[in-house]
């Protein structure tokens, strides 16, 4: 899928299984309380973007890669499953999984992805910085791989930053809320992708308030990191929805 950002072409890839987003035509939201989920709704297999390997896999052979991740950037297998009884029938018809979490980057490593470096969101790429702490880049203990801190003196990865990249994954689970700064994050990261001509490959997970929208839109005179654009507080879209919408509007 190739959408136009600002002057340049960004290739944006969205590897995605479930859409959460809500639409509104209108600049006035009205205030909604949230449904709970339905019981079927509950029962479904959610597969995350970055679960589905063999989807992308074949866009990162070969291929120089620099990955925005942070603690969330995990792919789930399930370790053990147990049936559960039907409370109303008595049938064995529930499932209940223990899951191992592997994070992105350790997979990626075992099937020999080529990763030159891993930029880092707020709160760092192990989460462990607080709230408005500034992040600096340095090399991972576990992996040895650089991270470049895209929260630190820049926000904005810097054109050296992305040299000898040929594809960038951005993989964070978000909870729609446009005060989280991983929207102006994703906003930054678009478009320096495509100034370079770099592709870009989302790994949309789910939204949890993907059911409902709320709040005021924000007013272009009070733009700031923690809130980039004209979106309610809170917007109802995946990731990957919200970098569709950077595009389709040209923010």
């Amino acid at each position: 899928m190739v959408l136009n950002f600002i002057k340049n072409t960004v290739l944006l890839f969205v590897i995605t299984l479930l859409s959460c987003g809500s639409n509104t035509t209108s600049n006035s939201i009205t205030n909604k309380t949230p449904e709970p989920p339905k019981d079927n709704a509950i029962k479904k297999e959610i597969i995350v973007g970055a679960n589905q390997t063999e989807t992308y896999l074949a866009l990162l052979k070969n291929k120089r890669v620099g990955i925005v991740a942070n603690q969330t950037s995990v792919i789930f297998s399930a370790k053990n499953t147990q049936f559960l009884a039907d409370p109303k029938t008595g049938k064995k018809t529930f499932k209940k999984y223990s899951y191992k979490n592997t994070h992105l980057v350790d997979s990626l490593k075992t099937l020999n992805i080529d990763i030159k470096k891993v930029f880092a969101p707020e709160h760092g790429f192990r989460g462990k910085a607080d709230a408005g702490e500034l992040v600096k880049d340095g090399i991972d203990t576990k992996t040895g791989l650089p991270i470049i801190s895209l929260y630190g003196k820049n926000k904005k990865p810097y054109p050296e930053q992305l040299e000898n990249l040929d594809v960038v994954i951005f993989d964070i689970q978000d909870v729609g809320a446009r005060f989280y700064t991983y929207i102006s994050t994703l906003h930054y990261v678009m478009e320096a992708c495509a100034e370079q001509n770099i592709p870009l490959l989302i790994l949309d997970r789910p939204n949890p308030n993907g059911h409902y929208i709320d709040g005021p839109i924000l007013e272009p005179k009070h733009k700031s990191f923690v809130g980039m654009h004209p979106i309610p507080v809170v917007h109802g879209m995946t990731i990957g929805e919200y970098a569709k919408m950077i595009n389709g509007q040209k923010w």
